[in-house]
């Protein structure tokens, strides 16, 4: 079974899904990911679509988030409707955006429309306290993308509800005025976050271009990795397979 929730002293391993099929969410189960991140942020995924790849997630066994374009009611509900085990939500910049983000997951004490008609409560099969009490253990995971987030850090990763802090490392080189995601501000900040993170209890994550990014940040405290994404895996793969073919033998 895939651990989306990285177990102590282990890490879990995922990859952004940025193309509308159904079919690369069943490929990418294949792989051994812990779980994947359909990007509705930035990629061109409505939500039928979205539904769609719900739907083969579950089939497949893969556990799938969905990172919103942005925290509003209807993206965060009917993510978590159709079956996502959680919200990447972007761009959360202070503890009151946090607080808001819980507020529009949670049924109890929060302000997510409950029905018994949804996927995520197996459409009128299950008692409606169990779809509540499932439903309100989504994983809730902020992305810190700003100097002010960076500074929220800490009381963001405090807050009861949120699960754990997510680096969104370009928005912040960009935020920063650096000019790349590796530049020393960006690098001291995120591993400020990720330091924040763990103390609390709560995941850390980032994003990282391939497997061999990993270590460097695992040795940061990180313990979520997103790797790449379904449109890189599938380049990464192609052009390892035509240089592969094009090598010519040495005498």
């Amino acid at each position: 079974m895939s651990k989306v929730r990285p177990a102590a002293d282990d890490i879990s391993v995922g990859t952004f899904i940025k193309t509308p099929a159904a079919q690369v969410v069943e490929l990418l189960a294949l792989g051994g990911l812990d779980f994947a991140v359909i990007d509705a942020e930035h990629a061109a995924l409505d939500r039928g679509m979205i539904d769609l790849m719900l739907l083969a997630g579950r089939a497949a066994r893969l556990p799938l988030l969905v990172r919103v374009s942005t925290v509003g009611v209807e993206q965060v509900q009917t993510a978590l409707d159709a079956g996502a085990v959680g919200i990447l939500a972007p761009h959360i910049d202070s503890v009151e955006q946090a607080r808001d983000l819980v507020a529009k997951a949670r049924f109890r004490g929060g302000q997510r429309g409950f029905s018994s008609s949804t996927r995520a409560a197996g459409y009128g099969a299950q008692a409606m306290t169990l779809a509540i009490e499932s439903g309100d253990k989504a994983l809730l995971i902020c992305q810190i993308e700003t100097p002010d987030a960076v500074q929220a850090a800490e009381a963001i990763a405090a807050l009861d509800g949120v699960d754990g802090l997510f680096v969104g490392r370009a928005d912040l080189a960009v935020a920063m005025g650096e000019p790349s995601s590796g530049a020393p501000r960006v690098m001291t900040a995120a591993a400020h976050v990720s330091r924040v993170a763990r103390a609390a209890g709560k995941i850390a994550g980032m994003a990282t271009g391939d497997g061999a990014e990993c270590a460097g940040f695992g040795a940061m405290g990180v313990n979520w990795f997103i790797v790449g994404a379904d449109q890189s895996l599938l380049r990464g793969a192609t052009q390892r397979a035509v240089a592969a073919a094009r090598q010519k033998e040495t005498p």
